[in-house]
């Protein structure tokens, strides 16, 4: 229920502040507003001062939303309302109208970032666990508990990483253009501080999902291999094991962190028979040996370990709160570079060297618009501006049918002194409907193959 609301929010947010960006612009240029609907379908609700005035309404389908204005291409205008419709009015004013829903979207992500930096968010420090093994960040050197300070692309001009959430971020971005990463990083105290270089440029292309994680290899924010609750009866109440016991080894096998432990915990039932292990623990100043014999399960189709305890301390955490003139200024940066990353991936993709599974659809969009609001009033308020970056750089993309489509009409108005006519106008708006019919049909399908895990 709360993934729905989350999702319905969302899209109302989004779907009314774009077309009041054009409503907004079209009153202040003199045109006259016939409807502001949210949504598409039968009516649900409307209301209108009096009949002169603006018809607000919200239907049954909520997926977008429009705003239809006085024009005579679209029926009869009595003289005197000519001046009021919008294709009488100059191309300058025609081509503000037009791009005030893009822009209002893109406005709107600066201000839920920055709104997102005002309030605040405890996240993992950037200090991460040991790297898949046979990866790029273990290629690269990196090892468990590096602390990872800051980033570069050409390792000159360095960019400061104050969380795991910014080095995703930072990695994210060096992916979606084909880049290489330089990564300043030192042990978890900041000591013995090295420069390592992050190979992304040779996953350029590769598909964003669990698969490219794996090859990419950065572990999980490092968790030192502590032992937590232990379940009453379990395999590790049997073997003895104590909350606050911290494991130094297994099977001969050095324990970097918690992932380390939960992964040879895990491959104990690989054969499909468990495999007895001999940890050695430290419990206060005692060094211990004991045998462990993890529970055999079934998890995905295959045999498992588990010990029926809780394994890892809680990361260390952070706050990244900033004040109102600097967070808003981050807001208008990060909307900046999630808008050219984001043109960056749609060329990528437009040219074959990026996977058509990275378009997402409203099943995806629904599942994160639930996680981020559960995670609290910062996430949601990120992922609100992250999706409101993608409608609006969406939007300007040159397809007939979106109001880049219109752009272009207008620009070739203004070079060549006269509109798009009408017969292509028509040919070029079918072509648009077929081409965003495609890619809604692709983001579903990919949808629906994230959500059954056949991706």
């Amino acid at each position: 229920m709360s993934t729905l609301l989350a999702f319905l929010v969302t899209l109302a947010v989004l779907i009314v502040v774009h077309e009041y960006g054009h409503y907004r612009v079209a009153r202040a240029c003199g045109v006259k507003v016939l409807r502001f609907s949210v949504g598409f379908g039968r009516v649900l609700w409307r209301r209108q001062a009096h009949p002169d005035a603006t018809e607000f309404t919200l239907c049954a389908i909520p997926l977008g939303g429009y705003v239809r204005m006085l024009d005579e291409r679209e029926g009869p205008v009595l003289p005197a309302l000519r001046e009021q419709a919008f294709n009488n009015r100059p191309l300058r004013q025609r081509v503000a109208i037009v791009a005030a829903g893009p822009l209002a979207n893109l406005l709107l992500a600066a201000l839920l970032f920055g709104a997102a930096n005002w309030t605040g968010m405890s996240v993992p420090k950037a200090v991460l666990g040991a790297p898949v093994a046979g990866s790029l960040a273990e290629r690269a050197g990196m090892q468990a508990g590096d602390w990872v300070q800051a980033t570069s692309k050409n390792g000159q001009d360095w960019l400061d990483t104050g969380s795991l959430l910014d080095l995703h971020e930072q990695v994210a971005a060096a992916l979606a253009q084909g880049e290489r990463l330089h990564l300043s990083v030192s042990d978890a105290k900041g000591h013995g501080r090295r420069e390592l270089l992050l190979d992304t440029e040779s996953l350029k292309g590769a598909e964003m999902d669990a698969g490219l994680s794996a090859k990419l290899g950065l572990g999980g924010p490092f968790s030192e291999p502590v032992l937590g609750r232990i379940s009453a009866g379990g395999a590790a109440e049997q073997a003895g094991l104590k909350e606050g016991d911290r494991v130094l080894a297994v099977n001969e096998l050095a324990v970097q962190d918690a992932a380390s432990l939960r992964q040879l915990i895990r491959a104990s039932g690989s054969t499909g028979e468990v495999q007895a292990q001999l940890w050695r623990v430290q419990r206060g100043a005692e060094t211990l040996s004991i045998e462990v014999r993890p529970k055999l399960v079934s998890e995905a189709d295959k045999e498992i370990g588990r010990i029926e305890a809780l394994v890892g301390a809680a990361p260390e955490m952070v706050m990244q709160r900033y004040g109102f003139v600097d967070g808003l200024w981050r807001g208008f940066e990060r909307t900046w570079d999630v808008s050219w990353m984001t043109l960056k991936v749609f060329g990528r993709m437009l040219i074959g060297e990026a996977s058509l599974k990275n378009l997402s659809g409203p099943l995806t969009i629904a599942e994160y618009a639930g996680q981020s609001a559960r995670l609290g009033l910062a996430h949601y308020l990120g992922f609100l501006a992250l999706v409101s970056v993608s409608l609006g750089v969406l939007n300007l993309l040159p397809l007939p049918m979106l109001d880049g489509g219109h752009l272009m009409y207008y620009l070739f108005e203004g070079l060549s002194g006269r509109p798009v006519s009408e017969w292509w106008q028509t040919q070029l708006q079918r072509a648009g409907a077929l081409i965003l019919m495609l890619m809604m049909a692709l983001a579903l399908s990919n949808d629906v193959a994230r959500l059954t895990g056949l991706h």
